[in-house]
C-alpha cells in the first residue's frame, strides 16, 4: 500500500499530455473478442483497470504481446474459458463488457458479478434484458450470471435509461448478429462514439454513435489492423481544475476540445480565462478570483459525473456559495467529509450538495473513497495549508496515469511513499 503527501500552496504552471482514455481502452480491449485476426491497440494508459483487463482476456484464452513501440497486440480469437472470473471482476466494473461480446461470439458466458468504485447502483439490468431479448438464456446467484444462446438475433431495443456500458455491451453484441439492430436511447459519451469507430474500422456495420439513436447491420466476420485509443476527457478536465484552483496557468495538449467544452464552460462562467486549439486547451486562473457556481451532473454532453468531485473541491475555495445536484449516481458525496476535514464548508440534503466557500483549507490525513473522490482530495491538497496526507490511493492509480509526476512539472510539491499499517 502507498500514500501520497502534498505540501500545498504552489501556483501551476507549464504544460502536461493528456494520456489515453481508460474509459475508450477498456471497451476497445473487450470488443476484441468478436474479431477473428490480432489487434494492435495503441495509447493505452498504464493503469491499473487496464491490467485488470487484459489480464481477464488472458484468463479466457487471449495472446497478448507488447512490442517496442508501445502497442499491444491481443489475439482474442480463440477465446477457450469464456469466463469473468470474480478475483478480477471484483476490482474492476467495466469487466462487465465481455459480456456482450462472449455471448455473441462464443454463445455462452459466466460473469462475476461485478464490482468497481462503490458510488452508488449500476444495475445491469439493461445489458441483460437486452441480451435476453436477443434470445440469451440468463440465469444467476450470487456469484455469477450465466449466459447461453444459440444464436442471437437482431432486436429492437430502449434503454430504461441512458447507460454508457449497457450501450457499449448490446452494440458490441449486435455489431455480430445477422440483421438490423436498433438501440435506443443510447449513451452519447465520446468513448461510446469511440467505439463505434474502432468497430466500423474493423469492418462493422454502426450508424448514429453520438446520437440518441444507433443502427447496427450485423457483420459476419471482424477484423482489426491497429489503432490508437482516444485521449482522457476527464483527465485533461482534473488538470484544467488543477491549473484553476491553484491560480495557475497550465495548458493540456493531446485533447479534443469539443469532448471538453462543458468543462471549459463552466470554468469561464466562474471566471477563469480557458483558450483552446486543435488538440490543446489552457487556463488561466492567475489574475482573477472565481466565483462559486452551481453544477449537475447529467449524461453527456451534460455536465459529467466524473467531474463533479473536482469541482466541488474548487467550488469550496471560490467566492461565493453554490448547489451541487449528482443526478447521475445516488452515493457519489463520499468525499464530501474528507474534504470537510480539510476545512470546507459543505453541507448535504440527499442528492444536493451546498458548497460555501472559504478562504482557505488545510491539510489533513484523508482516505480516498473511488477514483474521482481521490482526485478531488489531490486538487484540494494542492491548495491546502500545509501538508495533506491521501490514503487508499490505489482508487486513483486505476483512472491516473503518473499523476504524481505530472503535477511535480506543473509545479506541485508531491510525491508518493509507502503505507504502514
Amino acid at each position: 500500500m502507498e500514500r501520497l503527501i502534498i505540501k500545498g500552496g504552489n501556483q501551476l504552471h507549464g504544460e502536461v499530455n493528456c494520456s489515453g482514455a481508460k474509459n475508450s481502452g477498456l471497451p476497445i480491449l473487450a470488443s476484441t473478442i468478436l474479431l477473428d485476426t490480432p489487434a494492435r491497440i495503441g495509447n493505452l494508459p498504464h493503469l491499473q483497470d487496464i491490467t485488470t483487463m487484459l489480464e481477464l482476456l488472458n484468463s479466457m484464452g487471449a495472446l497478448i504481446n507488447f512490442d517496442e513501440s508501445g502497442y499491444i497486440e491481443i489475439d482474442s480469437s480463440n477465446i477457450t474459458v469464456p469466463e469473468a472470473r470474480y478475483e478480477l471482476v471484483k476490482t474492476m466494473r467495466a469487466s462487465i463488457l465481455v459480456m456482450g461480446p462472449l455471448v455473441a461470439k462464443y454463445g455462452n458466458a459466466k460473469i462475476s458479478q461485478p464490482g468497481g468504485c462503490n458510488i452508488g447502483t449500476r444495475p445491469i439490468d439493461f445489458h441483460l434484458s437486452g441480451l435476453e431479448k436477443m434470445g440469451a438464456k440468463i440465469k444467476s446467484d450470487s456469484k455469477y450470471i450465466y449466459l447461453e444462446a444459440n444464436k442471437l438475433k437482431p432486436i429492437d431495443f430502449k434503454f430504461p435509461k441512458i447507460s454508457v456500458t449497457g450501450t457499449e455491451n448490446l452494440m458490441m453484441a449486435a455489431a455480430v448478429i445477422d440483421g438490423k439492430t436498433t438501440l435506443r436511447n443510447c449513451a452519447k459519451e465520446p468513448e461510446v462514439v469511440e467505439l463505434a469507430n474502432f468497430l466500423n474500422h474493423c469492418g462493422a456495420n454502426i450508424e448514429g454513435a453520438g446520437k440518441s439513436i444507433i443502427e447496427i447491420n450485423g457483420t459476419a466476420s471482424l477484423k482489426c489492423s491497429s489503432w490508437d485509443v482516444l485521449f482522457d476527457r476527464i483527465e485533461a478536465g482534473t488538470y484544467m481544475v488543477a491549473g484553476a484552483i491553484t491560480n495557475g496557468h497550465v495548458k493540456i495538449n493531446k485533447i479534443k476540445p469539443e469532448t471538453i467544452q462543458i468543462i471549459s464552460s463552466k470554468l469561464i462562467e466562474m471566471g477563469a480565462i480557458v483558450n483552446s486549439g486543435s488538440d490543446w486547451v489552457e487556463v488561466d486562473a492567475t489574475t482573477t478570483d472565481l466565483t462559486s457556481k452551481d453544477i449537475s451532473t447529467k449524461p453527456f454532453p451534460g455536465f459529467p459525473t466524473d467531474m463533479q468531485a473536482q469541482f466541488m473541491a474548487l467550488n469550496s475555495i471560490s467566492n461565493g456559495s453554490s448547489v451541487i445536484e449528482e443526478t447521475v449516481f445516488e452515493n457519489r458525496f463520499q468525499h464530501v467529509d474528507e474534504l470537510k476535514k480539510m476545512g470546507a464548508d459543505i453541507s448535504l440534503d440527499k442528492n444536493k450538495a451546498l458548497v460555501k466557500g472559504v478562504s482557505n483549507l488545510v491539510g489533513a490525513i484523508v482516505s480516498a473513497s473511488d477514483l474521482r473522490a481521490s482526485a478531488s482530495l489531490v486538487l484540494a491538497g494542492l491548495v491546502g495549508k500545509n501538508k495533506t496526507q491521501i490514503e487508499n490511493i490505489y482508487h486513483i492509480d486505476r483512472g491516473y496515469e503518473c499523476i504524481e509526476e505530472k503535477l511535480t512539472k506543473l509545479g506541485a510539491e508531491i510525491f508518493r511513499e509507502p503505507a504502514e499499517y
